[in-house]
């Protein structure tokens, strides 16, 4: 049984940008749909990015408060960032602990990765787990960021999700997987 469902790929006919920019690209394609129609395609191009769920050795979750432009509020996040060129997820992660946040972590776990808004977006985010976390810096955030950090107590978590505090998806799919892992039924899965 194909429930993937192949035949409902579509075919890239052609490519044009729209916009080429510092970390996004747009371009539309056009493309050949099972039947034969054809229609085109708005597609964000996003290199990736990678998402940390650090829990310290309190239980709790570390994370961060930043202004975010295009939501026009502050919201309250894990710490994240963008792939850069040749540096694996791993490293990314790494990276973007230390300068968001000043932690190392001794313990590094992939838990899996999506795709946020396939939709449009061809952005892929690798979550990774953090502990066993250590101050190394002060953070060293992009000038360009301002960048609060607080650490929240799992038990606060669903409250928080539910009153709308945490509003962003990498943060809530993180913060879920935090609070199954601590339940009875991740352990039948």
């Amino acid at each position: 049984m194909d429930i993937i469902g192949d035949y409902l790929k579509e075919e890239t006919l052609s490519t044009s940008y729209l916009y080429r920019g510092r970390i996004i690209n747009v371009r539309q394609d056009r493309v050949k749909m099972h039947g034969g129609q054809t229609a085109f395609r708005e597609i964000v191009e996003h290199p990736g990015a990678v998402a940390i769920l650090a829990l310290n050795d309190q239980g709790e979750a570390v994370l961060v408060r930043q202004h975010r432009q295009p939501t026009g509020e502050i919201l309250l996040e894990i710490p994240a960032g963008k792939l850069e060129a040749n540096e694996t997820p791993l490293e990314c992660a790494q990276r973007e602990l230390l300068e968001e946040t000043g932690l190392k972590s001794a313990q590094w776990s992939e838990l899996c990765s999506f795709y946020p808004s396939p939709g449009f977006c061809n952005e892929i985010i690798y979550l990774f787990q953090a502990e066993t976390l250590t101050e190394a810096v002060s953070p060293t955030a992009d000038p360009e960021e301002k960048i609060a950090v607080i650490d929240v107590p799992l038990p606060k978590i669903w409250e928080m999700i539910t009153n709308g505090q945490i509003r962003d998806g990498k943060t809530i799919i993180a913060l879920q997987y935090a609070l199954l892992q601590r339940t009875e039924i991740y352990h039948f899965i």
